[in-house]
């Protein structure tokens, strides 16, 4: 009888398994992923294109590589609005340093080293004073890009030296970009770091009880002050792929960014009131954004219309999961 019991068990835990596994936001992301991509193979005959689909790619890779640091920031119950701002001021130092005669390997280390800088700055602040992280980043998302302003004015920075256009430009191997390359690189970097290593759980367990975590050992306001700085870090290295992909630097650049790089977040399945979430679904909702803007271009449909839908798309996915939640609750409790 007991070897009988074992048998019937072991096919329940595994449908279970397979039925938690096809109920997982990221399941469904995929499924809608895919079914964008189909859709936009009919819709268009240029869509299937390998390099249509490579030039795709540069509308989102630097944003996407933001969104990794910014998951693991969320997770952990703070936010940086900041950072389309950081992005412009490390452009504009970049510039800077390249009037003075600076090769490219300086530029990216000036850049990331701003970018470190901003984020530092963000980060002392929230864990020094308390303040909000949204409070103290819509303040900086101003300072920043008002430094740029102050600095540059209406002009712009073009002489950048030969060699730099290649880490906005430049392809790895056929139609892989540089940019690509570094994005899925660094998506698998992130991967490991929040679902494999203490760090990662560290940083879920901030996000689902601060109080506990601290408690239990474990260096909340220190933890939160690094994620702070790798997002600056993150977001100096965008200004390098972005500058060297336009050839230019202005004080306007990567404007409204931050909208963006939220959505692809919170679309990802990771929850804005943090603790949860997973890098595989932010990464495929960075693929499913860049299919749904690169299709919509195809069809010749003005900015504005795609920044209505990005906006719909970030309400949808942070109310959707709420109104579920509270439906349930209140299911439970006429039970």
């Amino acid at each position: 009888m007991a070897n009988t019991m074992t048998q019937t068990a072991v096919p329940n835990r595994l449908s279970n398994h397979w039925l938690h596994h096809l109920l997982r936001w990221e399941t469904f992301l995929l499924l809608v992923t895919v079914l964008v991509f189909l859709f936009n193979s009919l819709a268009t005959p240029y869509f299937l294109d390998p390099w249509n689909l490579s030039d795709a790619t540069f509308n989102f890779t630097e944003k996407a590589i933001i969104a990794l640091p910014m998951a693991m920031l969320i997770i952990c119950r703070e936010i940086d609005l900041s950072v389309a701002s950081i992005i412009a001021l490390s452009s504009v130092s970049m510039g800077l340093a390249a009037e003075a005669g600076m090769g490219p390997g300086g530029l990216v280390f000036v850049a990331v080293s701003v970018g470190i800088v901003c984020g530092l700055f963000n980060g002392l602040v929230v864990t020094h004073f308390g303040i909000p992280s949204i409070v103290v980043t819509i303040g900086t998302m101003s300072l920043y890009r008002g430094i740029a302003y102050v600095i540059l004015g209406d002009g712009a920075f073009t002489n950048y030296p030969s060699g730099f256009e290649f880490f906005g430009q430049g392809y790895v191997y056929w139609v892989f970009s540089f940019e690509f390359t570094l994005f899925m690189g660094m998506a698998l970097i992130f991967y490991g770091l929040l679902h494999h290593t203490n760090f990662g759980r560290r940083t879920y367990a901030i996000g689902n009880n601060p109080t506990a975590a601290l408690y239990s050992g474990i260096k909340v306001n220190k933890h939160k002050l690094i994620l702070f700085v790798m997002v600056g870090a993150i977001s100096g290295l965008a200004s390098v792929l972005l500058t060297s992909r336009l050839g230019s630097t202005r004080p306007s650049i990567a404007f409204g960014w931050e909208l963006s790089v939220i959505t692809m977040v919170v679309l990802g399945g990771v929850s804005i009131l943090g603790g949860s979430g997973s890098m595989v679904g932010v990464v495929i909702a960075v693929f499913l954004m860049g299919l749904v803007t690169f299709g919509l271009g195809l069809l010749n449909v003005p900015g504005i219309v795609m920044t209505i839908i990005i906006g719909a798309m970030l309400i949808s996915v942070i109310s959707i999961p709420l109104v579920a939640g509270r439906l349930r609750a209140a299911r439970e409790q006429r039970k």
